[in-house]
């Protein structure tokens, strides 16, 4: 288990970066992914994936082979005796309000936010796994490169779950996606581990050296960031292709990040999505 920022990112010759979206999110990217495939284009064949919350529930259905047609429509997760996310709005805005205190160092912001979101009552553990049980069939790491985005509850410090790391994949993948307020710290050897979206909505900085970047992030339109490019740092080129939701998709997320109800919509969205996303992958005019 190391640190996000403590260890320089290997260096690979084409890595996918996807990001944080809550449910919608992750509709609107399996649909952008098994379109994609369709137009000859599979992130899946790729020298690394960094998933952060709904980017690693992707990262890893992507990483080891799962069906992605079979998301078509929205499948409630089995036996974990919940109809829906219940989101403790109230806390979330708390969280919010934290990350964004000027006064505070990021870790220190993030370590608050640990507590609020153990101190919540927003579920079991037992039954946001069970949700990532019923997304991602495999049980094991995959042999190729997922690296996932996650905080210690406890520091606010940044970490990457790999496979060398010790942690269950089910239980690094709910981990990432552990947004306080929604889902529930999750503990894995004694530490509690929270969604990795509160470092960053892509955490693309571990990506490394890559040279040639496909960067999916469903929240672009909320988090706009620095404008794609040739990256020249540490002497390596890089060509960034960004892919986010066109104004079309984001009225079909709908107001609630969270709701079930928008899925199809959403998946459907990056559907529609994936034949452009492909040509401008691919480089074809």
């Amino acid at each position: 288990m190391s640190a996000a920022h403590g260890r320089s990112p290997e260096a690979s010759g084409r890595a996918v970066v996807l990001g944080a979206g809550g449910v919608v999110g992750t509709a609107w990217m399996i649909g952008l992914a098994s379109g994609l495939r369709r137009h000859g284009v599979d992130l899946a064949e790729t020298d690394l994936i960094v998933g952060t919350s709904a980017g690693a529930i992707v990262g890893a259905m992507l990483a080891t082979g799962e069906d992605l047609d079979r998301f078509a429509e929205f499948q409630r997760p089995a036996g974990t005796g919940a109809a829906a996310t219940r989101v403790d709005q109230e806390l979330l805005a708390q969280v919010f309000a934290v990350l964004g205190d000027p006064g505070l160092e990021p870790a220190e912001a993030r370590r608050r936010a640990g507590q609020l979101a153990s101190a919540a009552g927003v579920g079991s553990e037992h039954a946001h796994i069970a949700r990532m049980a019923s997304l991602i069939s495999a049980r094991d790491w995959p042999d190729g490169r997922l690296l996932i985005a996650a905080v210690d509850a406890g520091t606010g410090e940044p970490v990457v779950l790999d496979r060398a790391a010790g942690v269950p994949l089910l239980s690094a993948v709910a981990a990432s996606c552990a947004m306080p307020g929604a889902y529930p710290p999750i503990t894995v050897n004694g530490r509690r581990y929270i969604d990795g979206g509160l470092v960053s909505a892509t955490n693309a900085g571990l990506a490394g050296d890559s040279r040639a970047l496909v960067l999916v992030e469903p929240l672009a339109h909320l988090f706009p960031g620095e404008p794609p490019g040739r990256d020249t740092a540490a002497g390596v080129p890089r060509t960034v292709t960004l892919v986010a939701p066109d104004p079309a998709a984001v009225a079909a997320f709908g107001p609630d990040l969270f709701g079930a109800a928008a899925w199809v919509p959403a998946y459907r969205a990056g559907i529609r999505q994936s034949g452009d996303a492909a040509r401008r992958i691919l480089g074809v005019d």
